[in-house]
């Protein structure tokens, strides 16, 4: 496609990096990475991609190649708060580089950690309030990119719809800005709330071109164990009996995988202009027990799945309507989830062989 420059927020993050391989396939010259590493791996220790002509370019900044491409990445070491603030003015800049026009922007930064973090340290997820109105700021007034994609969640969706015996598929308008609004899942859902209504915003009142997609569980076989798909996988790989899941094992999920996720954001991002949000999923409920369970027969071996009370587990069930997915992306997933079973444990396995062990 020929694209000039793009931009990943949290680009060495797990959906950053997959984002990136994605966006390598059309051409940008130049494919800035921000990130803090405060979560994310630096692309030293990518083990997944093949990094190529790595230099660093000065205090904050390493540039770098993959494999066969041609595009350039930049991926600046600093907190996006800091680099939106001094683009903006309103602080010093301290040597950071000057950023350029960019064709499109991947907002992705944000606080993850799995359910545990959600659940027990909820404030610190709270920061994603002021990740994304420092972000918004500078794109509206500074940054001006011709398209930008907003990572939101289906977090984002009132949990009142995802309770035991009232959970429903999840449509895009149960979210409505115009109405009154339910309870999302927490800090982080209320940030992702928040962050779709300063996209509205930006489309509203500054002009930009937003997208917004909520995806339901994306999951990976390089994703960190302190989530479920592949603290599970782990688990499996080691053949344990019994295999434990968290909770009773029915809470339910809309499994999608994290290349699938990309492609979705990707269309998205080129499709949708309105600040209006899509889901990315499959609409169909795996349970933590059966999805066990799948991994155990995949394995091929004989164990039982028991549920482990007291830990953090979210909503009862939640699960993706797909129908405007398909409709306005004119896409549905690709990667089955027992070829993402294959996967995980396949990537299981080389972490057992280098001591990883699994946890409870």
């Amino acid at each position: 496609m020929g694209y000039r420059n793009a931009l990943i927020t949290g680009g060495c993050g797990f959906v950053g990096r997959h984002m990136l391989s994605r966006l390598l396939d059309d051409n940008f010259e130049t494919i800035w990475i921000i990130d803090d590493l405060s979560i994310g791996i630096h692309p030293e220790k990518w083990r997944a991609l093949n990094i190529r002509d790595l230099e660093r370019v000065s205090p904050w900044l390493v540039s770098f190649s993959i494999g066969e491409s041609r595009t350039r990445i930049m991926m600046l070491h600093a907190d996006l708060i800091q680099v939106a603030l001094a683009e903006l003015g309103k602080i010093p800049r301290n040597n950071l580089p000057s950023l350029p026009q960019f064709d499109e922007i991947y907002h992705l930064a944000s606080v993850v950690g799995g359910r545990n973090v959600i659940d027990n340290d909820p404030l610190s997820v709270g920061i994603d309030l002021a990740i994304d109105s420092a972000f918004y700021l500078w794109v509206a007034k500074i940054a001006r990119p011709s398209r930008v994609l907003y990572a939101s969640s289906s977090a984002a969706y009132p949990i009142s719809l995802q309770a035991t015996g009232k959970s429903i598929a999840l449509k895009e308008e149960m979210i409505d800005f115009s109405d009154e609004l339910g309870k999302p899942d927490y800090t982080y859902g209320w940030s992702k709330l928040t962050g779709e209504y300063l996209g509205r915003i930006a489309v509203e009142k500054y002009g930009l071109n937003v997208a917004i997609v909520r995806p339901f569980s994306g999951y990976g076989e390089d994703q960190e164990p302190v989530y479920p798909f592949p603290a599970i996988a782990l688990r499996v790989a080691a053949r344990q009996n019994p295999v434990i899941v968290w909770g009773t094992g029915l809470q339910g999920r809309d499994f999608v995988h994290i290349d699938d996720a990309c492609e979705a954001c990707v269309r998205a991002c080129r499709t949708i202009s309105d600040a209006s949000a899509v889901n990315i999923g499959w609409g169909t409920v795996v349970t933590m027990k059966a999805l066990a369970e799948r991994m155990i027969e995949i394995e091929g071996y004989e164990a039982i799945v028991v549920g482990k009370e007291g830990r953090p587990t979210g909503v009862a069930t939640r699960f993706s309507d797909t129908s405007r997915m398909q409709q306005i992306l004119g896409w549905k997933p690709t990667i089955a989830l027992d070829e993402g079973i294959r996967r995980a444990l396949k990537v299981a396995k080389s972490r057992l062989a280098e001591g990883i062990e699994p946890e409870d």
